[in-house]
């Protein structure tokens, strides 16, 4: 390898004073994109160069190492098992080890969890590791309570803020926990410089069982595009002058953290709700009247003046999310208030005068998370520890008649008006507006009512959205009012909404009466995938004040021709009507690909009813998918499908299939699949296939059929190694060339380790195969375990 290159025209001083390496006469190498495959270095020189290498001199070979044609993956992978010590998932498949490490590096840099004094391969003077590894990152993970956003955005990093502004892609959030204000700012500038001024995309949350409102709506409003300088903060310098000038109202200060009061999170407003129901519940049943606990103006002022907070503007406060102008509310209830709540302890133990109007005693404040920072707790433990006494028994001590929508009442408040200022929402109309992210995604985020109100209103105006993903959300009736956002959005001019993925618990509404509900809403949807896990009548009530879902939600009117592509639907439990369905396959013309998991019809005939409808409506349809489905009484319909010209791929994933009749039942699906000749993957995984099927299925590979099958799934089919052996050998005395892939995960292959390998072995010839080292035997242990 050459030695230190002499001075040339792109070289200056910095360049000829640097200590001569192993690599100082290549040139550093290109930002970006990962080298082509190519030969890896000789194990030799690999030995022997590897510990004089650090990962800043390793880069600059890149570019020379590309010229030679040779790869440094090797050199990358060895750093990750070295280094990182984890084993990448079996179903991601690293196509840049270099990218990969280099991105890990600068989050484990970021976050703390990595030393890079420890050894010297990540050690050197004149690199900063952050920097040098920003240009790699396309993704950024947020964890817990948002370490690295303040290290981000301070002075000393506004080279790595910028790189990371040209280069990330993707921001995600995984479990949040309660943060403080200076966390909070951080974060508005963060996501100012990633997402207004920057190239992130996407915006993923993960895994936050109690979400902070104020944290969640900063987060999504940011990803919406509205941008307010926080009170106090640095102005920024790539905004211009425009908004350097300009003064946060106080209703934008406040739904953009400008306020110095703190929203109270879901947990706060159930037990709330918790609380004045018990004590409703109390009021009926007992005929004696306690004299209500009256709250003094004075003491009123005193504890809000503590806190820090306006006694005029608390006293007097206008309607919140928790409840809506007009809202009668019951006796015991009363206004919640940050305020109100914080000075319960001081001014429930005095007595009010003879001029001051009697009010409702106010609640407890419950104590928030012992990891939250920066919000006011109340003095005294005894305090604090009656609240958590009372909490416990009055959630042990609920009734369930009649109180299940007392709490809703509480909780959600009415929510008849559809105008968002009615709820205490503010108009965005005044914020400025910036670039906005193409790709929301919410998975297992509980979505309060004031969470889910702001959710709505953003997504109305939301035009640059393509893909929303809303996973196990509990949206309940609040799904009403996200259908009316999301036909709001597609009025739009420019609605760029072209995916939707949907899933959750419950549903207010049948799946299939909210599948026709979004249809009709988003006509130029794409993708559609919705799952409810469980039916639902009683949980999550409607909205109080409305008998049902409002009329123009659900309706008999047939369904405009919409442009859906994609359709993924799982059911709950019960069978579904025929009818409905169809209906939306109808109006599908350009269905390309359908998925029903767990789907229930009450008879043969009805299945065979969607089928039709498929084959006279669908005929762009490409891939078909079952799963979980008992379709052992539907063989004909089975074969109907399999005589499908205009289908390439079907998948029957536990489907039991061979359950009966499988003598008389697989000579028939053999026939069709031969006469086949469009049908490219068949994927028939956890049917109970056995030896006898699999030799069954090897005569769709015989001289005399006309199948194109190149895709053959048969894992969990209790395939043993004889019988796969037998299938290989029928595979080479048919002389079939290679067929593409074939699946055999978890069979029974253990059973016999050497007979597998030569099956295995010989298949190669003719296919790739892809299987794995399952133990069948441990597996039958667990499954009886579990009987």
């Amino acid at each position: 390898m050459a030695g230190p290159a002499a001075e040339g025209p792109g070289r200056g001083r910095g360049w000829r004073e640097r200590r001569p390496g192993p690599w100082s006469g290549l040139r550093r190498s290109g930002a970006g994109d990962c080298q082509e495959e190519g030969p890896a270095l000789p194990g030799p020189i690999l030995q022997s160069i590897l510990p004089l290498l650090n990962i800043y001199y390793l880069e600059r070979i890149e570019e020379t190492a590309l010229k030679k044609g040779l790869s440094t993956q090797a050199i990358w992978r060895r750093l990750w098992d070295e280094l990182m010590k984890t084993r990448p998932s079996s179903l991601e498949s690293v196509t840049c080890w270099r990218a990969k490490f280099m991105e890990a590096f600068f989050s484990h840099v970021l976050r703390g969890t990595i030393d890079v004094s420890s050894d010297r391969r990540l050690c050197d003077q004149r690199f900063s590791p952050l920097l040098h590894s920003s240009r790699h990152v396309r993704q950024l993970t947020i964890c817990n309570m948002l370490q690295g956003a303040t290290e981000l955005v301070a002075e000393p990093n506004r080279r790595v803020l910028e790189t990371l502004a040209s280069s990330l892609h993707t921001l995600k959030f995984r479990h949040l926990l309660f943060s403080d204000v200076a966390a909070q700012q951080s974060l508005r500038q963060l996501l100012h410089q990633l997402i207004h001024h920057g190239a992130v995309n996407q915006v993923s949350l993960y895994s936050w069982p109690v979400p902070e409102s104020a944290l969640f709506i900063l987060i999504l409003t940011m990803s919406a595009g509205f941008w307010q300088p926080g009170p106090g903060g640095p102005p920024c310098r790539l905004c211009g002058e425009a908004s350097r000038g300009r003064a946060p109202s106080r209703d934008e200060g406040s739904l953009l953290l400008g306020s110095r009061r703190p929203r109270r999170d879901a947990a706060e407003r159930c037990a709330a709700a918790l609380m004045a129901s018990r004590r409703k519940s109390e009021a009926k049943q007992t005929a004696r009247a306690v004299p209500p606990t009256r709250v003094t103006r004075r003491s009123t002022q005193e504890s809000l003046t503590a806190g820090g907070t306006d006694p005029k503007r608390e006293l007097h406060p206008p309607a919140t999310s928790h409840e809506a102008p007009g809202t009668k509310r019951p006796p015991s209830a009363p206004a919640t208030t940050s305020s109100a709540s914080a000075s319960s302890s001081t001014s429930s133990s005095k007595r009010a005068p003879a001029s001051s109007a009697p009010q409702p005693k106010p609640l407890k404040r419950f104590k928030r998370a012992a990891g939250k920072k920066g919000t006011r707790t109340r003095q005294g433990s005894g305090a604090e520890s009656e609240d958590l006494y009372d909490f416990v028994f009055i959630v042990a001590g609920e009734k369930e008649d009649g109180e299940e929508m007392e709490i809703g009442e509480v909780a959600c408040g009415a929510l008849d008006g559809s105008d968002p200022s009615c709820l205490g929402l503010p108009a965005l109309e005044a914020s400025q507006r910036f670039r906005s992210i193409s790709t929301l995604e919410l998975f297992t985020v509980p979505l309060s009512t004031e969470a889910a109100l702001t959710l709505c209103h953003l997504l109305s105006s939301w035009v640059s959205l393509e893909s929303l993903t809303l996973s196990y959300n509990g949206l309940g009736s609040n799904i009403f009012r996200l259908l009316d956002s999301l036909r709001a959005l597609s009025a739009q001019a420019g609605c760029r909404l072209r995916a939707l993925h949907l899933s959750d618990l419950f549903s207010p509404l049948p799946i299939l009466e909210l599948t026709r509900a979004i249809v009709r809403a988003l006509p130029l949807l794409r993708v559609l995938s919705i799952r409810v896990d469980h039916p639902s009548q009683r949980d999550n009530p409607a909205v109080p004040g409305n008998a049902g879902p409002p009329s123009h939600i659900i309706g008999d009117e047939e369904i405009p021709e919409n442009c859906l592509e994609q359709l993924e639907m799982g059911f709950p439990r019960g069978a579904q009507p025929a009818p409905l369905l169809c209906s939306v396959l109808k109006a599908s013309g350009s269905l390309q690909q359908l998925s029903l998991d767990s789907t229930t019809f009450a008879s043969p005939q009805d299945f065979g009813l969607v089928l039709q409808t498929l084959k006279e409506y669908n005929l762009a349809l490409k891939r078909l998918s079952f799963h979980d489905m008992n379709l052992a009484d539907c063989q004909s319909e089975v074969l109907f499908l399999l005589q499908n010209l205009t289908l390439q791929e079907i998948t029957f994933s536990f489907c039991r299939l061979f359950e009966k009749r499988p003598a008389q039942f697989l000579p028939e699906m053999v026939a069709a699949m031969k006469g086949n000749s469009t049908l490219k993957g068949l994927r028939l995984p956890g049917n109970r296939l056995g030896n006898a099927g699999l030799l069954a299925l090897a005569d769709v590979f015989s001289e005399d059929s006309s199948s194109s099958l190149c895709q053959l799934d048969i894992s969990s089919n209790c395939i043993k190694p004889d019988g796969l052996l037998e299938f290989a050998k029928r595979l080479e005395r048919w002389g079939r060339g290679a067929f593409g892939h074939l699946r055999l995960f978890q069979n029974w292959l253990d059973q016999d380790a050497v007979t597998a390998r030569e099956a295995i072995r010989r298949l190669r010839a003719t296919c790739h195969v892809v299987s794995d080292s399952w133990d069948s035997s441990q597996a039958f242990a667990d499954y009886v375990s579990t009987m």
